[in-house]
């Protein structure tokens, strides 16, 4: 301290002007000697601020571009010779950071740094990014000790730094997808750290917001971050994250503000308003990273599994439906015309039935029916896609449908598989016991002299006409009806698709109801030509005696009580009870097989006709007519499909005695040995009738034998190839 004393007021002036001088010099003296300390001396009392600047070099950029630089230089790193050359000094001048000094970022690099340089402390200059990547998962994986987790160099890059919205960035907008692909697309990385989604960059390209930014070039398309945030990425599981549950309706309502709107009103948004977890949103629709156009057919097609995750049991009832099996045999490939679930219960604007702006309200659903279903009816909408033909309570109709069709195949299959095991084993034993004689039987019966007639040309026409009709429904039918096995797609593929197997499918209807028409045509001319033989011949009137003669006659397919008595003696010869029964021009299982053709059309056909135009039988009818015609259509097709190519195909080919195949529907004939061994009645009263002669045919068969037999075959090992398949399709069901 300087002290200036005070004096008298004689002397003040004079001492005054001395004080100051004095002081002055003093004060100039003793800054004088401040500028000769070493600062450091004045830092003693913060010791740590005083060493780590007392020891630190200065460095220029000149000086450690000296080195990293030269491309002669290295340096050995982790057991690796490492150039040093690290810098472009061109681009590093171009940079965001040209005019700042290395020792900016590399704080406290020493003269000797050969284990490397120190990190660039990014966040000395970028303090906001700096406090949110540590909370980021990035930043937790690395203070976990994930050193592979990305940093600000793997993102920004290191000595070229371009700013964001530079189209050289690596984090500019149509560069952001391959700068993080470079981590989410490395099978190493993602097996080693066990990442959520391996496969997401590859995904994101492939996807419709992919495409658009990096094919189509729209810069409003949404990148990485504009989903998943930049320096605060979290996890989909932790709370505030933009890709979790509660928030990730937000994130897309960004982009899609309407739809947003229109979602938080739904059922499904109002789950996520109330808080409740399981309420679907936006990634359990479209997916996170596979976001495609919904006007895609395959788009369609998932859609339902995705709704199928909360709704399994409407999606397996939805599955039974045509569109169901349809959709899962792909028919949505290229048009998707199929009607997934959100074509009659909406999208993002779903709402109770109950809600008047429901579109399956009583206000809409005709409307909404109509999208696919132009003409569709009020009936028509009494449809129930959902319906459960076990559940009796709920669907009463339905079930005792089901009921009859059901026992129907169980007792059909029952007693005619019965039947045929038990030929079967009778034919064997009796080849057992004598197989030359039997060999030489079925030679003679098939090689004999004399041939008559059993079916005119017209007749084998029409068998032509079931043939390749029933087959055709077969095989664009079952697929649909076994739509969940790999053959049944494979046939789809192979014709077309469904709507070509549709139109096929129809086109093999067509040829049913024209046989049977012509069928029905020949039993009106054949009646009209026999007329007469129902009145007496004296009187000429009418006699029903006359008629019954005729409708239940020996010629006739009408079953009688004789065949009833061929029935009873043809069991006891299966056991070695009785003689082998003789028939008439007809047995007892070719009549059944005859009015099975009738029962098949009724039921298949108008069951298909109700399908086929729901519309116009739901103006009379009420609309579940609809699901009880797929049900009688779906098991009437399995038993006419497993019958004939299985009972009516060993009555007729399998049969020891017949076997590899009975020519007889494609040559009309029958030799007179095969007369007498099976039918032995029908010979005899053709002779007692004088009738023989009108029968007998000249050999004529060579001629056309070799293509007729090709036909027969290609027929037989078709059906025989349905049938396997078929079985294969129900054991497969059963298993699973």
């Amino acid at each position: 301290m300087i002290a200036i004393r005070e004096t008298s007021d004689s002397g003040s002036a004079a001492g005054t002007c001395w004080g100051w001088a004095t002081a002055t010099a003093k004060l100039l003296v003793f800054l004088g000697l401040l500028l000769l300390v070493p600062p450091g001396c004045f830092a003693a009392d913060d010791d740590t601020a005083g060493d780590s600047k007392k020891d630190q070099p200065v460095y220029t950029n000149a000086d450690c571009l000296d080195c990293h630089t030269d491309p002669t230089l290295t340096r050995t790193l982790n057991g690796k010779e490492v150039p040093l050359a690290v810098v472009d000094t061109n681009r590093f001048e171009k940079s965001v950071h040209g005019a700042l000094s290395c020792t900016d970022c590399h704080v406290g690099v020493k003269p000797e740094h050969d284990a490397g340089l120190p990190r660039a402390q990014c966040g000395d200059c970028h303090e906001e990014p700096a406090k949110e990547y540590p909370t980021s998962i990035h930043g937790v994986s690395h203070q976990l000790g994930t050193s592979g987790a990305a940093g600000c160099g793997d993102c920004h890059g290191s000595h070229y730094i371009a700013p964001v919205k530079d189209p050289a960035s690596p984090v500019f907008k149509l560069n952001l997808p391959q700068t993080c692909a470079k981590c989410h697309s490395n099978a190493g990385l993602a097996e080693q750290y066990h990442l959520r989604s391996p496969k997401a960059a590859a995904q994101y390209l492939d996807s419709i917001h992919g495409r658009a930014l990096l094919k189509m070039g729209l810069i409003v398309a949404p990148s990485c971050n504009d989903c998943h945030g930049v320096h605060n990425i979290k996890r989909s599981q932790d709370e505030g994250s933009p890709i979790g549950h509660a928030l990730i309706s937000k994130t897309c309502g960004k982009c899609h503000v309407t739809v947003e709107e229109t979602y938080l009103k739904s059922v499904h948004g109002q789950l996520l308003v109330q808080g409740v977890k399981r309420g679907p949103v936006c990634t359990d629709c479209h997916t996170a990273h596979e976001i495609e156009p919904p006007v895609n057919g395959h788009f369609k097609q998932v859609s339902d599994r995705r709704c199928g995750k909360c709704h399994e049991d409407r999606l397996k009832r939805y599955e039974e439906t045509y569109h169901g099996k349809a959709m899962e045999l792909g028919r949505t490939s290229s048009a998707p015309q199929v009607a997934a679930c959100y074509d009659c219960h909406g999208h993002h604007d779903v709402l109770p039935a109950s809600n008047p702006d429901s579109r399956l309200s009583k206000l809409n659903i005709v409307q909404t029916c109509k999208a696919c279903h132009p003409d569709a009816n009020v009936g028509f909408t009494g449809y129930q896609p959902h319906a459960d033909p076990l559940d009796g309570q709920h669907y009463p109709q339905l079930h005792g449908v089901f009921l009859f069709m059901t026992a129907l195949l169980i007792g059909v299959f029952a007693f005619f598989g019965g039947h045929t095991a038990l030929w079967l084993f009778r034919s064997v034993y009796l080849y057992w016991h004598d197989s030359k004689k039997f060999r030489e039987a079925k030679i003679e019966t098939q090689q004999g002299g004399e041939w008559f007639t059993r079916f005119a040309p017209f007749e084998r026409f029409l068998h032509l006409l079931v043939v390749t009709s029933f087959l055709l429904l077969v095989i664009t039918g079952m697929p649909l009806k076994f739509y969940y096995t790999d053959w049944a797609k494979a046939i789809f593929h192979f014709l077309g698709g469904a709507q070509t197997a549709r139109w096929l499918h129809r086109f093999g209807a067509m040829i049913t109801f024209l046989y049977f028409g012509l069928h029905a045509m020949q039993l009106i001319r054949l009646s009209w030509t026999r007329r007469n033989l129902l009145r007496d011949p004296q009187s000429g009137k009418f006699q029903l005696k006359r008629l019954l003669q005729v409708v239940f006659g020996p010629d006739s397919m009408v079953p009688t009580l004789q065949d009833w008595r061929d029935f009873v003696a043809h069991q006891k010869w299966f056991f070695g009870r009785g003689q082998k029964p003789q028939f008439d021009r007809w047995t007892y299982w070719e009549k059944f097989d005859y009015f099975a053709v009738f029962w098949g059309v009724f039921a298949i056909g108008m069951s298909g006709l109700v399908m086929w135009f729901p519309e116009v039988f739901t103006r009379i009818l009420p609309g579940w007519i609809i699901n009880i015609a797929l049900i009688v259509h779906s098991d009437e097709a399995l038993l006419a499909a497993g019958f004939i190519f299985t009972i009516h195909f060993f009555n007729t080919h399998f049969r020891l005695e017949k076997f590899p195949m009975d020519t007889v529907i494609f040559s009309g004939r029958i030799s007179k040995t095969e007369m007498l061994h099976e039918r032995r009645r029908w010979y005899d009263r053709l002779v007692a009738q004088g009738k023989l002669d009108d029968y007998r045919i000249r050999d004529e068969w060579e001629r056309s034998k070799g293509i007729a037999r090709t036909l027969g075959y290609l027929f037989f090992g078709t059906g025989l190839v349905l049938l396997v398949l078929i079985i294969y399709a129900m054991a497969t069901r059963l298993i699973h």
